[in-house]
């Protein structure tokens, strides 16, 4: 059976990036319905921590992993560096003496706990008093209920974690409620879909998107550009010689890194630096994701028995945020970028046949795998490839967003 692993960003109340949750989503002939907790996280732990690298998919950053009763009792958490992890204590997890004494341990040894899915009930007294963090359904559960628990739990010194935060106007009431995370992807959503004009310097970052991507724009006019430019020149030659691209020697002039990376890989950076520009005032996630999507839809392209261009589809997944990213409607943006047919279709109606790969791509993100094996299958791409394909996005993002 494949294994399959998403993750989802956990944000603090300045909406920075303060770890991942590593989600279990099982694969081949079995729906996430048929696998049992216990192995979802045995096979979590296995692939993400053992098999591929915890850094490959976290970046480094903390993860909150799902832990049964059952796996608690094994010491398995012990096996894992205690800056790395984030132990996750399921809802139907019973407080009984055994737990209890478990969950000492780990604290003792340093261990951050969650309380995932929380409805308070004193039965839970001896779990809370050991948590350092507790999840609430933000969507799920009433506000007037949520203000009930806050209150029950007020005097234990807990941080709270908001999970399904979809909207901006969600994340604003999780935070004056006093929640100190939030999970969910309400940063992916415009905050407010502007009436007015863009602003100038935003503008002249978009003259500078569709300069670059104009089929005219050689890659002699591209390394002018980027000399000209100190902290383009910059990210490019940190790019470069990053361990993404694995080189024996170091690469030290604009002129080589151009020559070595080719046009098109030259137009995607500076295309990535300038999305990354036009979004400083966001989340750097937004623009992780972003990157991701677009290696993502690449690598989709690549291996699909359909004709693409790769370059569209990177272009398409690296623009899907760009709404967000500006907070303006897609159709707005796009009148200002020389685009193909083709992606305006898929980026403003969900249609033509670059639509399908974004499909895909926000089902994987999404934790919608069934959907996600269902779109791929007309194209031709074998499901063994997709959890590979999006290890190689994630450490493609992550390099770039790093810089």
């Amino acid at each position: 059976m494949e294994t399959i692993i998403a993750r989802q960003p956990i944000f603090n109340e300045k909406r920075h990036l303060f770890a991942y949750e590593l989600l279990y989503r099982g694969g081949g002939a079995l729906s996430l319905a048929d696998v049992g907790g216990n192995r979802a996280t045995s096979s979590l732990i296995t692939s993400s921590f053992l098999t591929e690298g915890l850094d490959r998919i976290s970046g480094n950053k903390p993860c909150f992993v799902n832990f049964t009763e059952e796996l608690l009792l094994e010491n398995i958490v012990e096996s894992f560096p205690v800056t790395s992890i984030v132990v996750e204590i399921l809802e139907d997890v019973h407080p009984t003496d055994e737990v209890i004494r478990a969950c000492r341990n780990l604290k003792r040894l340093g261990y951050l706990l969650a309380l995932d899915d929380f409805v308070y009930h004193k039965n839970f007294i001896p779990l809370i008093e050991l948590a350092d963090i507790i999840k609430i359904d933000f969507r799920l559960t009433p506000i007037n209920e949520i203000r009930t628990t806050l209150d029950c739990l007020s005097r234990h010194k807990i941080d709270y974690l908001a999970e399904k935060v979809e909207t901006h106007g969600e994340f604003a009431e999780a935070r004056q409620l006093g929640f100190k995370y939030f999970q969910g992807y309400f940063f992916a959503k415009p905050e407010e879909l502007r009436i007015k004009e863009m602003g100038t310097s935003k503008i002249t970052l978009l003259n500078l998107l569709s300069e670059i991507n104009k089929p005219s724009f050689s890659s002699q006019k591209m390394t002018a550009m980027i000399a000209a430019d100190v902290s383009l020149s910059y990210r490019l030659l940190r790019y470069i010689n990053s361990a993404y691209f694995y080189l024996i020697k170091k690469i030290d002039s604009i002129h080589h890194a151009v020559t070595y990376l080719g046009e098109n890989e030259i137009r995607r950076f500076v295309t990535l630096a300038v999305i990354s520009e036009i979004s400083h005032k966001k989340p750097a996630e937004l623009v992780r994701l972003a990157a991701v999507r677009a290696k993502f839809c690449e690598q989709l392209g690549q291996e699909s028995s359909q004709q693409t261009k790769p370059n569209e589809l990177f272009m398409l997944g690296l623009f899907s945020l760009l709404h967000a990213m500006l907070d303006t409607p897609i159709k707005d943006i796009l009148n200002k970028i020389p685009v193909s047919d083709d992606i305006k279709r898929a980026l403003t109606d969900q249609r033509g046949p670059l639509a399908i790969f974004l499909t895909i791509v926000i089902a994987y993100e999404r934790g919608s795998i069934e959907a996600c094996f269902q779109a791929l299958e007309p194209m031709g791409i074998r499901k063994e490839k997709i959890y590979p394909l999006y290890l190689s996005s994630l450490e493609f993002a992550d390099t770039f967003v790093n810089l």
